[in-house]
């Protein structure tokens, strides 16, 4: 073991000791991939296969810490603009991902549910078939809740939960005088019933949301944290870091929600 290690042992030890309360959901924005990528001089697909690796273990952290809920913002509407070959790369990782989630032991031993939040009918017709797999697999889990934002984009999801709760009008099912949020709500995520953020999280140094979520996550007035280190170079303390920002939001706020506290 190094010193570096030994040092950041230490300091993870230090931060669970702070930390009293745990957020039940975490939003997580994955910045900085194909910057990692130019670091080391390498194509972009160097750069996403190495967040692919920080992605699973992160959801091992989460696990670890009792996170009940995680949402990754994975691929956005904004990325259909990118080069057609990064691309194909990233719907080919894509695809790996959900293929592992049918027959990985460690996703049906804890009781993970893989969920997909966003317009899937613009992925491939090969991923949404794996897609389709993931889900039905794990269909019956119900202890850890893994949602994965594809094709995502949060202003674009409230306008297609405004036409659909029009067309519900349209066709007298419903009086526009006595909608409420949880009209809105059944057409929001894919009527998955998310519950609200608690803290959004995102690395590589951008200072924004980015459309993220805002109905459960600023309606909420959710925590957020910004990390400095690209998505491929997060460490659990970094997790932990953000986990301390909600912490202390809590704090401050007298007690006012559960207190959900670190296992041991």
């Amino acid at each position: 073991m190094t010193v570096r290690e030994v040092i950041e042992g230490l300091y993870e030890t230090w931060l669970r000791r702070q930390i009293t309360h745990v957020p039940g959901h975490i939003a997580v924005i994955q910045d900085g991939n194909r910057r990692y990528a130019s670091i080391y001089r390498k194509n972009t697909a160097f750069g996403h296969r190495a967040g692919a690796r920080t992605t699973e273990l992160m959801l091992d952290w989460c696990q670890e810490l009792g996170i009940r809920h995680i949402t990754l913002y994975s691929f956005s509407t904004e990325n259909f603009k990118r080069d057609q070959a990064e691309l194909t790369e990233l719907f080919g990782l894509f695809r790996e991902m959900f293929e592992r989630v049918v027959t990985d032991e460690r996703v049906h031993r804890h009781k993970i549910r893989i969920q997909i939040v966003g317009d899937r009918t613009l992925l491939p017709d090969d991923l949404r078939a794996v897609i389709d797999r993931a889900e039905e697999r794990t269909a019956a889990n119900d202890q850890f809740f893994v949602n994965v934002a594809l094709a995502y984009g949060g202003r674009n999801e409230i306008v297609h939960a405004t036409r659909a709760l029009l067309a519900e009008v349209r066709a007298g099912s419903i009086d526009p005088a006595a909608i409420g949020t949880a009209d809105i709500e059944r057409h929001l995520h894919g009527g998955l019933n998310l519950p609200p953020v608690d803290l959004i999280l995102r690395t590589g140094n951008e200072k924004r949301t980015s459309n993220f979520l805002p109905w459960l996550a600023n309606g909420n007035e959710s925590a957020v944290y910004f990390s400095a280190p690209f998505w491929p170079m997060f460490r659990k303390i970094d997790l932990l870091r953000g986990i301390r920002v909600y912490d202390q939001r809590i704090k401050m706020a007298a007690g006012h929600l559960p207190n959900r506290r670190l296992r041991n």
